[in-house]
């Protein structure tokens, strides 16, 4: 099973899940902004993603530009992400083990491996 981090508006999620549903993988869309992450499940997150805590953050966001948080930081990225779920990257494609931000969305066909 995998659980999408999904936000319905946004075109990449959208591509995203319809990947993952073309393929017939087991998909539970979790809508973030409904459903937010918290600390926890961010640092957990964090610890499966093989990527930077900055690649978690969309920097173009007014939240985020209003925090001048450091995105070096993980501390820092999972408070601004906690306070402010819009400036979490998107989608994210998690089976529990491994996770992957799907920019481009195809990226997250590497979990289907």
């Amino acid at each position: 099973m995998i659980t999408l981090l999904h936000n319905p508006r946004c075109s990449k999620s959208r591509q995203a899940l319809a990947l993952l549903e073309e393929r017939g993988t087991a998909v539970q869309v979790r809508r973030y902004l409904d459903e937010p992450l918290d600390g926890a499940e961010l640092r957990a997150l964090m610890g499966r993603l093989s990527a930077d805590p900055r690649d978690l953050v969309r920097t173009n966001e007014a939240e985020w530009k209003a925090l001048d948080a450091d995105r070096d930081d993980p501390e820092q990225v999972i408070d601004a992400i906690v306070a402010h779920p819009k400036i979490l990257q998107r989608p994210i494609a998690d089976d529990g083990s491994r996770a992957i931000i799907g920019r481009p969305p195809e990226d997250i066909l590497a979990l289907l491996d």
